[in-house]
């Protein structure tokens, strides 16, 4: 599972992409969730905060990502913090809700209860407004120059 918390620059509103795949993440296929990212995202710039998973700092990512700079800034979390990730915090919901005690016998049958947990948390601008709260970080409202 991939997931992207995107905040409006007010952090008033918030939006979660999400993308579920059977096989690992790799540079190829977090490209791929990238350029889903975009549509999401037309006309917009967006600043993605990552974490130091390799495939997200791949030559070929890299390569990849100076080539979206017209969309995209990416800034890199430091190496162990995963409390400044607000995604982290949807895991932790979604582990605490729809994937607490869950007795499921395929992987499909998980993938279910975990699309049941990011509708919910999709139905709540609050919610997701949130994880960016427990973080402690707050958005600049003045755009860089």
């Amino acid at each position: 599972m991939a997931a992207a918390l995107g905040y409006h620059p007010d952090a008033s509103k918030a939006r979660l992409c999400f993308h579920l795949q059977l096989d690992s993440y790799d540079t190829d296929s977090l490209i791929g969730v990238l350029e889903q990212l975009k549509g999401f995202y037309t006309g917009h710039r967006v600043v993605l905060i990552w974490d130091g998973l390799s495939s997200h700092w791949s030559h070929k990512m890299r390569a990849h990502l100076a080539a979206q700079r017209h969309w995209l800034t990416v800034e890199r979390l430091p190496a162990y913090a995963p409390e400044l990730n607000p995604v982290e915090y949807l895991w932790a919901n979604l582990k605490g809700q729809e994937l607490a005690n869950c007795t499921a016998d395929t992987v499909a049958e998980v993938a279910d209860h975990a699309q049941h947990g990011i509708q919910r948390v999709c139905n709540s601008d609050s919610l997701v407004v949130g994880f960016l709260a427990h973080t402690g970080l707050s958005l600049d409202h003045e755009p860089s120059p």
